[in-house]
């Protein structure tokens, strides 16, 4: 029978990182209670890399081999360097390579084009997990100035769960709420091992109740089009037709476009928005090089 010590080893060393990290370094609400545990829990570090609790228990305890994408996410969610991570896939007896990571997305340049040229049109461009690459000046007077989320952050389900402004600003936030969810699950089938998406789901989770019961649900919706009513603060209702075009260099990549019928009251209230945008000066985003 072979040795359990690096196992072992293993589980102490996953204990030890997580006793050193807080609810805030991870972005979980402070509750302000007393914690019984230095750090975080065993349940809060399962449910950010989204697996389960019992799952990660047994790993502390050396009960368990754990394959290496879990130990990727757990590398992610624990704040390791690389020579902590090199030394947890070590302690597993895994491969340190990083095959299954992909690269940053960048808009492809088509799109980007297209985008500068919708100056009239509230238009940006998602990639994978509904990270949000590229926008133009009428999207951010639209939903929310882009520029001054972090980049880590910039991914729209996660703007739409965690900034308040968004409940106020959806007619119907849960039916739209829902619906990135959905999305969500549909990557989800289709990159199982994306260790991003799994953190992110792992944190919205642990954030949102309402996004952990409908990811349970297990739902599943692709980016196609759709109607959508907003309250703007600034120019009041909006009925919206939105779009989405897919790129045939990266089908990882979507421009989403927001219309009105000419005539429309939408339609003249977003020239009035255009107007603003430009009188608050609010940043595209830039081509990455």
């Amino acid at each position: 029978m072979s040795s359990n010590v690096p196992l072992n080893e293993l589980g102490e060393f996953l204990k030890k990182r997580r006793s050193e990290l807080s609810p805030r370094t991870v972005g979980l609400p402070e509750t302000g209670r007393p914690r019984r545990v230095a750090g975080l829990r065993r349940e809060e570090v399962a449910q950010l890399a989204n697996i389960s609790t019992d799952y990660y228990t047994r790993l502390e305890q050396g009960r368990m081999q754990a394959s290496a994408p879990v130990l990727d996410v757990l590398a992610r969610v624990l704040h390791l360097g690389d020579d902590e991570r090199g030394y947890l896939f070590q302690l597993a007896g895994k491969t340190t390579t990083r095959t299954r990571r992909r690269g940053r997305q960048k808009v492809q340049p088509q799109l980007q084009r297209v985008l500068d040229d919708l100056t009239a049109t509230p238009a940006l461009v998602q990639g994978r997990r509904g990270d949000i690459l590229a926008w133009n000046s009428l999207a951010a007077a639209l939903v929310t100035d882009f520029s001054r989320v972090p980049e880590k952050h910039r991914n729209y389900p996660r703007i739409q769960f965690t900034d308040p402004a968004m409940r106020t600003l959806y007619a119907d936030w849960e039916t739209s709420a829902k619906i990135s969810v959905a999305q969500l699950r549909m990557e989800a089938a289709k990159y199982p091992e994306d260790p991003r998406l799994i953190e992110l789901v792992g944190e919205l989770s642990m954030r949102d109740k309402q996004f952990a019961q409908w990811w349970g649900e297990h739902h599943v919706a692709s980016r196609t089009v759709g109607t959508k009513t907003l309250n703007h603060p600034v120019v009041g209702e909006l009925v919206l037709d939105w779009d989405t075009l897919t790129a045939n260099t990266d089908s990882d990549q979507h421009l989403t476009v927001w219309t009105a019928a000419p005539g429309s009251p939408t339609h003249e209230r977003l020239r009035i928005l255009a107007s603003w945008a430009a009188d608050q000066n609010l940043p595209a985003s830039q081509p990455l090089t």
